[in-house]
């Protein structure tokens, strides 16, 4: 047996299935699965595999998976076979934990698709390019609600606007 070279490139790809196994949120960070039409197998099979189980681990053609169901959702964290399932399961609970808060405890289908984008940069601070960033739930949170106030100016209301002027004006008198 060889050793394998330490790698900071431990997750392949974090999934969403709705309880149907049908897509609501995939990203893969490698090309196992290059085109649409075979990642939509591999779910489809990951899913057949894991909705009847009480199980959190599985290995599957040649992949460690790590899941939790909650309500009508399935959470899939893919790893390669020799990766550590304590690391993937720690990326797994890091988003859990972060869509719960931001939910208000309320993770089913309807409330992710009415907060889609919050998915996304919450997904995008805990893993880039398949590299853990944040393991910390409160801290993706916060971040998550950060970049929430980053509003694009055209989509402010005239009392947004002149808040934030204030704002700029009082930090800029204060220096």
């Amino acid at each position: 047996m060889f050793l394998q070279e330490p790698s900071l490139y431990t997750v392949k790809a974090i999934l969403i299935l709705d309880n149907d196994g049908d897509r609501l949120f995939a990203k893969y960070y490698d090309d196992t699965y290059p085109s649409v039409k075979e990642q939509k197998a591999f779910e489809k099979n990951i899913f057949n595999k894991t909705h009847r189980t009480d199980s959190e681990i599985a290995l599957l053609e040649g992949l460690t998976v790590v899941y939790k169901s909650s309500i009508d959702l399935y959470f899939y964290v893919i790893g390669s076979s020799y990766e550590n399932e304590l690391m993937l399961m720690a990326v797994l609970n890091c988003l859990f934990d972060s869509l719960s808060q931001m939910l208000r405890k309320n993770v089913e289908k309807r409330a992710l698709l009415e907060n889609m984008e919050g998915l996304f940069l919450a997904v995008d601070e805990i893993v880039d390019g398949g590299v853990i960033l944040e393991s910390d739930p409160q801290q993706v949170v916060h971040r998550v609600a950060l970049r929430g106030e980053d509003v694009p100016l055209t989509e402010q209301t005239v009392s947004q606007v002149l808040q934030s002027a204030k704002e700029q004006i009082k930090w800029s008198l204060l220096r």
